[in-house]
């Protein structure tokens, strides 16, 4: 049914919104990349695989947000703190990816590099509901409320806590926020603990609806959302959400009209057809401030 694979499509998309979002905050703070977040992506997933035996499905969220949030602050340290200078982004973004494949290959050396299947879900979150003579599994619902649960959240935090006052401030000028006793360190750990939590819990989201994991997630995920990004709007949090959504739905969208075999080409149309038209990104405004940014 048409409405079932709309909601398929939100679930893919609340989940490229996610990640996206952690790449738009660091780029909107730090203006560079981290290569790093598509692999944080996918451990998030292998942090269910160890917690799920041992904890209900929530306390495996929470366990994914925290190791995801330590992740980024180590690559905050290693990858970031240490390149200033006109030459920083090159070489934090090498960095950054250097760390990434460090990552997989502990995977890899962990795990193997074949997918392996989580614990199978128990009670009602493996079971479905009927509406309009639509079935829904209760997954879907949990996913797609947690992702907006934390949407929200994110925006409360940068528009309305002191932190956000912060954030605000060093992406609009790291040096003048300084001068107004900004503490710009504690500031990038906070993004790069938050960005990487989310990407964590967006890995963990898709490992329970797939029912599996793989060390090859993080590459392909990432892409994706790293072209959202650029469809949003670079450093724009709203064009990710928006982007993201928009993009889970058109592939669920060629999937159903039996274009499945193009529904993987569709970020990459909608990407390359933004930067001709819209360099900027779909949301991105000309004036490159601290609200457009964060």
């Amino acid at each position: 049914m048409l409405a079932g694979q709309i909601v398929n499509g939100l679930v893919s998309g609340a989940m490229y919104a996610l990640v996206a979002i952690g790449f738009t905050l660091i780029i909107g703070v730090l203006d560079k990349l981290n290569f790093n977040h598509p692999e944080v992506f996918m451990f998030g997933g292998y942090v269910g695989l160890v917690a799920l035996p041992h904890m209900p499905v929530a306390g495996a969220f929470a366990m994914a947000f925290l190791v995801g949030g330590l992740l980024g602050v180590l690559t905050e340290w290693m990858a970031f703190r240490r390149f200033v200078g006109n030459d920083a982004r090159t070489t934090a973004a090498l960095s950054s990816l250097a760390l990434g494949l460090i990552l997989t290959d502990l995977v890899h050396k962990v795990w193997g590099t074949e997918p392996l299947r989580l614990p199978n879900l128990t009670g009602w979150l493996s079971e479905s509901f009927g509406l309009l003579g639509v079935n829904f599994l209760n997954l879907q619902m949990v996913l797609l409320a947690i992702t907006f649960a934390l949407m929200w959240a994110l925006h409360h935090v940068i528009a309305h806590t002191r932190m956000g006052r912060q954030i605000r401030a060093v992406a609009e000028s790291s040096a003048h926020a300084s001068l107004l006793g900004v503490h710009v360190l504690r500031v990038n750990q906070a993004v790069f603990f938050i960005s990487s939590g989310l990407a964590s819990i967006a890995g963990l989201m898709l490992a329970l609806r797939a029912d599996t994991v793989s060390p090859d997630l993080g590459l392909t995920f990432g892409l994706k959302a790293l072209a959202v990004m650029a469809i949003g709007g670079m450093g724009d949090m709203r064009g990710a959400v928006l982007a993201g959504l928009g993009i889970g739905v058109l592939e669920a969208l060629m999937f159903h009209f039996g274009l499945g075999r193009l529904g993987e080409l569709t970020v990459w149309a909608a990407m390359i057809a933004t930067l001709l038209l819209k360099p900027a990104g779909l949301f991105a405004s000309g004036h490159h401030g601290q609200e457009q940014r964060v």
